[in-house]
């Protein structure tokens, strides 16, 4: 079974986000939108569309999105299928979080590592 495909997004707490957005648009070139992120898309080696991005954001330190780990981050894995994968981990005893999550922008799953960083796993919807 295939389980990760790509990252999907990296997403930070920050004291002050908006202070931290400006740094990385100004020193790194990061095109910061209103929503507090930035959409990567892909390319393949000649430059060209390969069909999906990854997102990166910065968010408010009170943010519980996190929440049960405890990591100032979260990175979010894209894999093909949320609810195999997950069966998997449990199986092979890691602890995985019960609660999923099913919107317009795909299926969403969470499970805790060893370091207790929460790391998200999200199938994006068909033809994505």
């Amino acid at each position: 079974m295939k389980r990760v495909t790509g990252i999907g997004g990296i997403f930070f707490h920050a004291k002050d986000p908006v202070a931290l957005r400006a740094w990385y648009a100004r020193h790194l070139g990061i095109d910061v939108q209103d929503w507090g992120g930035a959409a990567f898309a892909w390319a393949d080696d000649a430059g060209k569309p390969a069909g999906g991005t990854t997102v990166w954001s910065i968010g408010a330190s009170d943010n519980q999105h996190y929440a049960p780990g405890s990591a100032s981050f979260m990175v979010n894995y894209r894999v093909a299928d949320l609810a195999a994968l997950l069966q998997v981990l449990r199986d092979e005893g890691c602890q995985v979080l019960d609660a999923t999550e099913d919107s317009e922008f795909g299926k969403f799953g969470w499970v805790i590592d060893p370091e207790n960083n929460k790391v998200e796993l999200w199938e994006p919807p068909a033809g994505q």
